[in-house]
């Protein structure tokens, strides 16, 4: 009896040890697995980094007489916020001391950029054709109020940038260089075109001329070298037509030779109606790896005051409409190379109440105009979102 209980609980006792083993075991290779994966995502992540380009951030009256200027982005913020980082142009001095002021000497209020800050855009161009609409007072309290609200947000989840003007009189062409992941990025905004000269001592400011070109194709090359960024971005305000949709042969030659000698992405702006797009790629490696975007259009303002809704065609028409261009890139030790872009465009839609929020050019917000009555916007809408899908997206190979 004694001998039979014993040799059952030794073999209980085995079978325990086996299991005990084999859970040991298992558990061991689980780990392993999930350890090796978690990894692969973490340096995965390291080398890729999401974009969002978007054109001009504007403050016209109906734009700024609104209460809350978070409605704007209640709709668009979800595109803004895919991205590492999000691109504006800011067209207006930010002064508090100021009221806010409309065409043709913008000013602009602290809550109001805020407002694009909150919904996500981080990186952000002060410097245009109205950047001294306030003159010497105005461009000082922008530099200020920047410099603030980049030391507010640098420790924070989605730090600010800004970048186009200086504090110290004829200083060199300044850039920001930013860290984030395993990327070194250096941004830098210029303009071609002021709309007064006075206080240009004080800009990033690179006249269309050959001479001035020249120059400037030198001093991007001489960043990229000294920097050895991962990636540069360009930002330029143009000096190009106002509300013209296509692109000249003397731009495009210019933003190449710009590429060739160190940038790699160029964000351009001015028109205030969507331009087109170039993604570049090199035959010897087979990437995508360079890209440009001639002008993005209107990301917010006023300018569409009163849309035509019968004649969606209308020159003044295309001033409501932007871009978010969004891009996924991702690097290794042989450079960068573009695995995703996709264009996002929106409208500037006028209310029931009056104000102007963004909204997704999509068969969404067809559908609810439809339900709302406003048949005319709906037609309107459907017609600019076809108007835009047209743009341009040119893939060339060199």
């Amino acid at each position: 009896m004694f001998r039979q209980e014993t040799k059952i609980k030794l073999k209980k006792l085995k079978i325990a040890f086996v299991i005990t083993i084999l859970i040991f075991f298992a558990s061991c290779s689980t780990t392993s697995k999930l350890s090796d994966t978690s990894i692969d995502v973490v340096e995965q992540n390291k080398n890729e980094l999401s974009l969002i380009f978007a054109g001009d951030i504007m403050a016209h009256r109906p734009n700024f007489s609104m209460k809350d200027f978070s409605k704007i982005w209640k709709d668009t913020k979800d595109i803004i916020q895919k991205s590492d980082f999000a691109f504006a142009n800011i067209e207006s001095p930010i002064d508090n001391t100021l009221d806010f002021s409309t065409y043709p000497n913008f000013n602009m209020q602290e809550q109001y950029p805020l407002a694009a800050i909150n919904a996500g855009f981080n990186v952000f161009s002060t410097i245009n054709n109205h950047s001294n609409d306030q003159a010497l007072q105005g461009i000082m309290n922008t530099i200020s109020w920047t410099e603030k609200i980049h030391q507010e947000r640098q420790n924070t989840q989605r730090p600010v940038y800004f970048n186009g003007l200086n504090k110290i009189k004829n200083s060199e062409i300044s850039y920001n260089t930013i860290y984030h992941k395993d990327w070194k990025i250096v941004f830098c905004a210029v303009t071609e075109i002021l709309n007064r000269n006075d206080y240009k001592a004080y800009f990033n400011y690179v006249p269309y001329t050959e001479k001035g070109r020249n120059n400037f194709i030198n001093y991007v090359n001489k960043i990229k070298t000294e920097t050895n960024c991962d990636l540069f971005i360009l930002s330029v305000h143009t000096q190009e037509p106002e509300y013209v949709t296509e692109v000249t042969k003397k731009r495009k030659e210019y933003f190449h030779k710009l590429l060739n000698n160190g940038v790699d992405i160029i964000w351009a702006n001015h028109p205030h109606v969507i331009q087109e797009r170039e993604i570049i790629g090199n035959k010897e490696t087979n990437k995508l790896n360079k890209i440009i975007m001639y002008a993005n259009g209107n990301t917010i303002s006023g300018q569409r005051w009163e849309p035509q809704l019968e004649n969606p065609f209308n020159e003044r028409e295309y001033t409501g409409d932007g871009l978010l261009f969004f891009v996924k890139l991702e690097k290794d030790d042989s450079g960068i190379k573009i695995n995703e872009t996709k264009p996002y465009y929106i409208t500037t839609y006028i209310n029931t109440a009056w104000e102007f929020v963004t909204k997704k050019l999509d068969q969404d917000f067809i559908d609810y105009l439809n339900e709302v009555d406003r048949k005319k916007w709906a037609t309107y809408i459907q017609k600019r979102k076809e108007i835009c899908e047209s743009t341009k997206e040119n893939i060339i190979w060199q």
